[in-house]
C-alpha cells in the first residue's frame, strides 16, 4: 500500500470511531497511561498541527508551541478538522526527503508521514477501546504498522512511547492486528 494511501485509510478509520465520541465520553479512561479520551483527542489534535507546521518549515520550537493547548468540549469538531487539514496537507508534498524538525530529530518528510500512520491507526484502537466499540482497523493497515514497527521489536519497550513492548506471548502466527497491538505494548 502506498504511504498516502494508508494515511488515507488510517485517517478514515480514525474518524468513525471519533464520530461515536460524545460529551459524557469524554472523561472515559483508555488505554494510554493517565490520558482521558479529552487528552487523547487533544493529543491527536496537537500531532495533526504539528505536522502541518513542521511540512510547512517550521523549527522544533515553533512546532513545540502547540504543545499544551486545551480544546474543551469542542476536541471532537477540532480533531476531525485538524485530521482533515493534515491529510490535505501531506497531499501535496513534493520532497518526501525534505527534513522536518521533529522532536526526535531532523527527518525526512516521508518518516514523519509513517509516524503518523502509525499514530492514527494505534490510536484507533485506543479509542475505540476507551468507548467500547469495534476498532475497524483493516489488515492491510495494520500490516503497514506492523513492517514500520516490527524492527524495533528488541528495544520498543524502552522507548517510552509503546508501553512494555511486546509481551512475547503472541505467536508469529497470530493475526497482524493482534502482533501490532502487542508489540505496540497494546493488550487487546
Amino acid at each position: 500500500m502506498e504511504p498516502l494511501d494508508a494515511l488515507a485509510l488510517a485517517t478514515s478509520t480514525f474518524v468513525p470511531v471519533l464520530d461515536q465520541v460524545g460529551p459524557d465520553r469524554l472523561g472515559a479512561t483508555t488505554p494510554c497511561d493517565e490520558w482521558d479520551v479529552q487528552e487523547l483527542l487533544g493529543h491527536m489534535v496537537v500531532g495533526a498541527q504539528m505536522t502541518v507546521a513542521l511540512l510547512d518549515g517550521a523549527s522544533l520550537d515553533e512546532a513545540k508551541s502547540f504543545w499544551g493547548q486545551e480544546f474543551g468540549d469542542d476536541v471532537v469538531d477540532v480533531c476531525r478538522e485538524e485530521l482533515a487539514v493534515h491529510l490535505d496537507r501531506f497531499q501535496v508534498v513534493t520532497d518526501w526527503e525534505a527534513p522536518v524538525h521533529h522532536v526526535v530529530g531532523d527527518i525526512p518528510a516521508a518518516q514523519l508521514l509513517g509516524f503518523r500512520i502509525g499514530d492514527l491507526t494505534l490510536h484507533t484502537w485506543d479509542l475505540a477501546t476507551a468507548l467500547g466499540v469495534d476498532d475497524g482497523i483493516p489488515d492491510d493497515l495494520a500490516a503497514v504498522v506492523f513492517a514500520q514497527l516490527e524492527p524495533m521489536a528488541p528495544f520498543i519497550g524502552e522507548i517510552g512511547v509503546f508501553g512494555s513492548g511486546p509481551s512475547g506471548t503472541v505467536g508469529a502466527d497470530a493475526p497482524v492486528k493482534t502482533r501490532l497491538l502487542d508489540l505496540s505494548g497494546r493488550r487487546p
